[in-house]
């Protein structure tokens, strides 16, 4: 940067002296561009003052304002427009030039280098009214090459950066597998503005729309090809965006930067597409920008994450002698690109606020964009001081890639962008110095060799204007049209001028002679083209029922196509009705196994149910029956006596005792009384006791009434279940002896209550001053043997 002084001046080129042998060198040339204010409120801190200075004044907002000894810094440009120039005269100015360069053979590079936000995207694309450099190029170039564009696949890309030239029955081949393909229909398939998501993103897809009627001078006599290739520089890394087989897959893999046989760079295994119109072109641009890295950042809504470089490939190879095909020698074909490069933005992070994978974004872009300033940098110390440096293209594949270029194999321009607001200037004026330095880089100028055949100029035209006469006499019906051929090399050398007749006289046979000799050489030529045109018209007849055929084929292939699109909405329709038909089914099959299963589990329920009752039905029976067996074994039917007092008697009712059959003594109990066990309530049947009863152990009973409040006997069975007759006596050696009768309580079919006795406890007092016998007492039971033998015993029945 350099502090504003008196303007000095230009530079002047270096131009080649005059009888040297020395290659002449040009510097990179350097275009500013001004953004328009987005807003009133901004402040701008640059002013233009010529056509090729801007003056940047620092705000006080920047960061080393104080420090800055001078407060205006004057940088020198090739070019500066102003906010208010339009997108044809950047154009016209930056890149025709190197359009040109092209069609005459010579490689082109342009930079488009700027901060996010500053209008790069905006000037190599544009929009759709107001197209950029990219869209305007094509343009030009196909406003150019539209009448000697050869067919389709004459030129084919051999996967090593170079062409092979195809025969004609050999291109026909590719262009049939083509249509079979269907990859034909690109053409045409352009719109307006949508909207498209396929990775994640909305770019607009511009309608491309001609823009600029301008042409180009071209050599007539050759055959011209346009290829295209779209990559993008993402994390150092190569990224093909025109890839069939990524969009199919939506995932990019990454290439190779390779060199070819002629030590040029260039993308290994890239998708290079042929394409014949603008319109074509820049579908398939707008293909690929779609699959571009875009993300949202705190100065761009839509930043370009990676280095996008587009690339126009031209091949030309002269024509044969007669002006009709492309001469099928590799060695004449012409090779020629020009890159269209859209550089990331370059900004400081703590502006954009990025962290995680957009912070990573951040630091390779900065990498890469510091390896070039940096190779920048080494190749002008190696042309001003003289050095031999090693310039580190590798460090990075953007580099990497564009060695070529600044080695001397094309020119190199660069537009840097700028947004003049005081805000940016941080940014700002780190771009101006890096432009500043790179405008003095030379670079080597290329003049590419062109192969004299020897071949007549003008042949293209003179076969055309031959075709069109052979034409004209054909419908005019003229028969010799048929057999007429023609040598173009001698369209314009058929002998010269006939030679000047004088008055013919004896002396002058020698005037005479060379006459003959010139009508000669005229009719031997008119037989040669008699005959060349015989063949020429076989071709174009065979030509034009190739093409017929074509048409054919394309119909039928349509037809084709659309019986497949009606058989296979058929197949569908039919796999939806089976589909549906399965559905129904499963529904069905899944209500009828539900169904199926609700019954067996009530099914389960209900043998459950039954057999728990037949279970308590025999259980019931074999109670009985085991009753029966003990009243049958037992030969006592009747409770003694002693064990049973008198108070018993009271509580059995004489009247019942005659329902007691006499037989085996059983009482007719009711068989639908269910006892309850939760609540058993007990009839306490104390008699008269020998000593007070709270001297020994006494069953525990919660719920109890004692007999002696019963008013009648049928206040027994009214809430109790269960009875217990207390009884005491002296034993043998004349130790208290207290026995609990326990029973159930049943009701009777008359009425009444019988008591079953099921349980017996023996509770003996004894003094420890008695005295005991010395041999063994007759009968010693402790309580578990008394509850043993009870078991072993019959119950004892009580009815009243």
């Amino acid at each position: 940067m350099k502090p504003a002084r008196p303007k000095t001046p230009a530079r002047k080129p270096i131009n080649r002296p005059k009888g040297s042998n020395m290659i002449s060198k040009d510097p990179v040339q350097v275009f500013c561009r001004l953004r328009p204010m987005q807003s009133s409120t901004d402040v701008s801190c640059m002013r233009i003052t010529s056509e090729t200075t801007l003056v940047v004044t620092p705000p006080e907002s920047a960061v080393n304002f104080r420090t800055i000894t001078n407060k205006e810094i004057q940088t020198t440009f090739s070019h500066v427009f102003t906010p208010d120039a339009t997108q044809k005269e950047v154009f016209k100015t930056v890149a025709l030039p190197l359009v040109e360069n092209l069609i005459h053979g010579r490689n082109g590079l342009l930079f488009a280098y700027g901060v996010t936000g500053s209008g790069k995207t905006y000037t190599m694309t544009g929009e759709s009214q107001d197209a950029g450099i990219m869209p305007r190029c094509l343009d030009v170039i196909f406003n150019t090459i539209t009448n000697y564009q050869t067919k389709k696949f004459v030129f084919k890309p051999d996967k090593l950066n170079g062409f092979d030239v195809q025969s004609e029955a050999d291109a026909m081949l590719d262009r049939q597998h083509e249509l079979h393909a269907g990859i034909s229909q690109r053409t045409g398939r352009l719109g307006k503005y949508r909207k498209v998501d396929s990775d994640g993103d909305s770019n607009p897809t511009v309608a491309h729309e001609r823009n600029e009627s301008q042409t180009v001078i071209i050599e007539p006599d050759n055959g011209y090809a346009i290829f295209v290739t779209y990559v993008e520089i993402y994390n150092n890394s190569v990224y093909d965006l025109l890839d069939e087989d990524d969009i199919r897959s939506k995932t990019l893999q990454s290439k190779i930067v390779r060199e070819d046989g002629n030590k040029n760079m260039y993308v290994h295994a890239v998708t290079e597409i042929e394409v014949k119109s603008a319109e074509e072109a820049f579908e398939l641009f707008q293909r690929g920008q779609r699959k571009r890295r875009v993300a949202h950042t705190a100065l761009n809504a839509e930043s370009s994450r990676s280095h996008s470089v587009f690339t126009i490939r031209l091949v030309q190879a002269p024509l044969d002698c007669e002006g009709e095909h492309v001469m099928q020698d590799k060695r004449v074909v012409c090779i020629s690109q020009l890159s269209l490069v859209d550089l990331a933005g370059s900004e400081r992070t703590n502006r954009t606020k990025n962290t995680g994978q957009r912070l990573r974004e951040a630091g390779n872009i900065n990498n890469s964009l510091m390896t070039l300033r940096s190779c920048l940098e080494i190749l002008r110390e190696n042309q001003n001081q003289g050095t031999n440096k090693m310039v580190p293209y590798r460090d990075s594949k953007l580099t990497h890639l564009f060695k070529n270029y600044f080695d001397g194999e094309g020119q190199v321009r660069m537009i840097v962008c700028v947004n003049p607001r005081a805000d940016d200037y941080d940014e700002t004026i780190q771009v101006l110095k890096f432009a500043e330095m790179t405008q003095e880089v030379q670079t080597m100028r290329s003049n590419p060799i062109k192969l004299d055949l020897g071949f007549t100029p003008g042949r293209r035209q003179a076969n055309k204007i031959f075709k069109e006469a052979r034409s004209k006499l054909e419908k005019e019906g003229r028969p010799e049209a048929i057999d007429l051929d023609i040598d173009l090399g001698l369209v314009y050398s058929l002998g010269g001028p006939f030679p000047q007749l004088e008055s013919v006289n004896s002396d002058n046979d020698h005037i005479i002679h060379s006459l003959i000799q010139f009508l000669e050489q005229r009719i031997e030529k008119r037989n040669i083209l008699r005959s060349d045109l015989q063949k020429k018209r076989h071709l174009c007849k065979t030509e034009t029922q190739i093409d017929t055929l074509l048409c054919k084929l394309n119909s039928a292939n349509e037809t084709i196509r659309s019986l497949q699109q009606e058989i296979r909405d058929r197949d569908l329709a039919l796999n939806q009705r089976l589909i549906d038909k399965q559905r129904v089914k499963q529904r069905y099959n899944t209500k009828m196994q539900a169904e199926t299963d609700k019954m067996n589990r009530e099914l389960e329920i209900k043998l459950r149910q039954q057999r728990e009752h037949l279970q308590n039905q025999m259980k019931e029976k074999e109670d009985k029956l085991r009753l029966v067996k003990r009243i049958l074994v037992d030969d006592d039917s009747v409770i003694p006596s002693k064990e049973v007092p008198e108070s018993t008697a009271k509580v059995i009712s004489p009247e019942r005792e005659g329902r007691i059959s006499r037989k085996d003594r059983i009482p007719i109990s009711n068989p639908r009384y269910r006892r309850s066990q939760s609540a058993d309530r007990w009839i306490d049947h104390r008699p008269q006791p020998l000593v007070p009863l709270g001297t020994v152990l006494q069953p525990l009973m919660q719920r109890k009434r004692s007999v002696t409040r019963l008013a009648s006997p049928k206040e027994i069975t009214d809430g109790a279940s269960r009875y217990c007759l207390v009884s005491q006596e002296h034993d043998t050696d004349g130790e208290l002896e207290t026995k609990l009768f326990k029973g159930d309580i049943l009701p009777t079919s008359g009425g009444g209550a019988q008591i079953i006795f099921n349980d017996m406890e023996c509770l003996k007092q004894s003094s420890p001053k008695a005295r005991k016998r010395t041999g063994p007492p007759e009968e010693s039971v402790d309580q578990t043997d008394v509850v043993t033998q009870m078991e072993t015993k019959r119950p004892r029945v009580l009815s009243s």
